[in-house]
């Protein structure tokens, strides 16, 4: 790349001249050139050195930025490109450009759950397309976990733009709890990931800006416009901010973090260490067993639901409250193992 803002204004400057066959440049027109785009863009006034300009037409002739350019100089006097569909601004990518671009492409390619990117997908279609044209298609080097058959993903793009132009909705919403769906105007804030889940957090007609819901999006049955009332802003929640003491996104106003000590046992202790259950997550002690953690988190259900996950290579040490809670699920899992042994057949080949 060029090495400051001027050399850029001066090197695309000659190109445009150098591709224009409508005219003969000579050093002199060039020179006026770049003179004036220089004052035009950087208000430089002093007009710029015929030295300069040879020592630039020389740097684009050179492999130094990668330009190779064919510049040649008819009857000793006039420059032109010797290809007249040469541009600096068409090079051809190298093996790393091609690299890099791959991976971009794949990274921008996550975004396409989002409709509102319908300019990013055309952006992110026509870098495929060219970096595939160069016939050097080769496996995604990153992959992201997704989950393409996820209920919901359709109402992405209403409830971003909703958040973004101040919208309300009117929606048609039912938990896996309730035995009939709700009917309410929600107003939304911003939307949350947890686990490959999404969700729509805002606040609802009726209730105050503090309670805050989150809204599964594979639990939204249809949305539709409320153009009559009028948004409810968030004025005062940082996102970051507000889930900074849980896991998940159940939040209480109500209950305080509190100390949360687990034991992780070998072989799960080096998994734990290097991807933390949470950011408070801190080594207390190390031990044959494995190690002592703890964090400083609400007790919420995500949290009962992420140490369950690990089965018998996680115990709670405290609260005793928490301890209680999963000691209770797992003895309820246990029984309903020892329930369907008596009711299910064995499998053939088991």
């Amino acid at each position: 790349m060029p090495a400051n803002r001027n050399a850029l204004i001066r090197y695309k400057t000659l190109d445009n001249c150098l591709r224009n066959r409508q005219r003969r440049w000579t050093l002199d027109d060039l020179i006026e050139k770049v003179s004036e785009a220089l004052y035009e863009y950087e208000g430089m006034d002093k007009g710029i050195s015929r030295r300069t300009v040879q020592a630039d037409l020389q740097m684009m002739r050179s492999d130094k930025l990668g330009y190779f350019a064919p510049i040649i100089v008819i009857n000793k006097k006039y420059y032109t490109y010797e290809d007249p569909s040469y541009s600096i601004t068409n090079l051809p990518l190298s093996d790393g450009d091609l690299i890099r671009m791959n991976e971009a492409v794949e990274v921008l390619k996550q975004f396409k759950g989002f409709s509102h990117f319908a300019k990013l997908n055309e952006v992110v279609q026509k870098l495929e397309d060219h970096v595939y044209s160069t016939g050097r298609k080769s496996a995604p080097v990153i992959d992201f976990e997704k989950n393409e058959e996820l209920k919901g993903l359709h109402f992405l793009d209403e409830l971003y733009q909703a958040v973004i132009q101040k919208k309300v909705f009117q929606i048609q919403y039912q938990s896996f709890s309730a035995r009939f769906p709700q009917f309410f105007t929600f107003h939304v804030w911003w939307l949350k990931e947890f686990k490959n889940r999404w969700f729509a957090a805002g606040v609802c007609d009726g209730k105050n800006n503090q309670f805050i819901m989150h809204l599964a999006l594979d639990r939204i049955l249809a949305l539709s416009p409320a153009p009559e009332i009028d948004y409810r802003p968030n004025l005062a929640i940082n996102p970051e901010e507000y889930y900074q003491d849980v896991v998940g996104v159940t939040v209480s106003k109500n209950i305080r973090p509190v100390a949360v000590k687990l034991l992780v046992k070998y072989p799960h202790a080096p998994y734990v260490a290097t991807k933390p259950l949470h950011r408070s997550q801190k080594v207390l002690e190390r031990t044959p067993e494995g190690i002592l953690i703890q964090l400083c988190v609400q007790h919420n259900f995500e949290l009962e639901k992420e140490i369950l996950g690990f089965g018998d290579g996680m115990v709670v040490i405290g609260p005793e409250r928490l301890r209680i809670a999963v000691r209770k699920r797992l003895q309820a899992g246990l029984q309903n193992y020892a329930e369907t042994d008596t009711v299910l057949p064995v499998p053939d080949g088991v």
